[in-house]
């Protein structure tokens, strides 16, 4: 008989920016109450499974939408910075409507390898830390499931290597939304299946600011 160890990667919910600040991997910037919302409905759609343990960011949003999960489980936190959000060197400035933040001059600097990309932590290497984290989960859980709270585009570079799919790609045509769950269903060691459902996705209000 097969033992299936499910991993399931939870994007955090929406956050209160109302400045539109590219927040990366500042301190202070939490849930706003659309996103604690969608925190506790993810909980409801979810709390009811077999999961084990629970992980997050250290990043405020990512614990706050962790914890009405974790308490409806009777589970602890725990903390692990590789489901962090990626590095950028452009976290801190207003990004703006659209691609403004693309489009504004004194940011061209940080533009000239999109492959890599060279405005901030690579590909590969958020793959990297992502891949660690989920084979330590997948292995503590075994048999069971287990849920990592991280974020956009760590979630989306791991599906995508999974998947075999290029690593470089359009920001706007992530397919992982505010407080979605992609699912990595484990035969053994073996990736036999991935997944994507929106529990909350009736409380998503639409693009967000990058780097969410």
């Amino acid at each position: 008989m097969a033992e299936l160890t499910v991993v399931h990667l939870l994007r955090h919910g929406e956050v209160h920016n109302p400045k539109g600040i590219l927040y990366g991997r500042l301190p202070g910037y939490h849930l706003s109450e659309t996103g604690r919302l969608m925190a506790e409905t993810v909980a409801k759609s979810v709390g009811g499974r077999d999961i084990v343990a629970v992980y997050s960011s250290p990043l405020e949003r990512a614990m706050e939408t962790a914890a009405p999960l974790a308490d409806k489980l009777g589970l602890g936190i725990t903390q692990d910075v590789r489901l962090i959000e990626a590095g950028n060197l452009l976290e801190g400035r207003t990004a703006g409507p659209g691609l403004a933040l693309l489009r504004n001059p004194r940011n061209y600097r940080y533009f000239w390898n999109p492959l890599r990309p060279s405005w901030g932590e690579s590909y590969p290497a958020i793959v990297q830390r992502m891949r660690s984290m989920i084979d330590e989960a997948r292995a503590a859980a075994r048999g069971h499931e287990t849920v990592l709270v991280s974020h956009q585009l760590p979630i989306w570079a791991i599906r995508m290597a999974a998947e075999r799919r290029r690593l470089w790609h359009d920001p706007r045509r992530r397919q992982c939304a505010l407080a979605s769950i992609t699912t990595f269903t484990f035969d053994g060691d073996r990736l036999v299946s991935v997944g994507y459902s929106e529990p909350a996705g009736s409380l998503d209000p639409g693009p967000s600011v990058p780097g969410a």
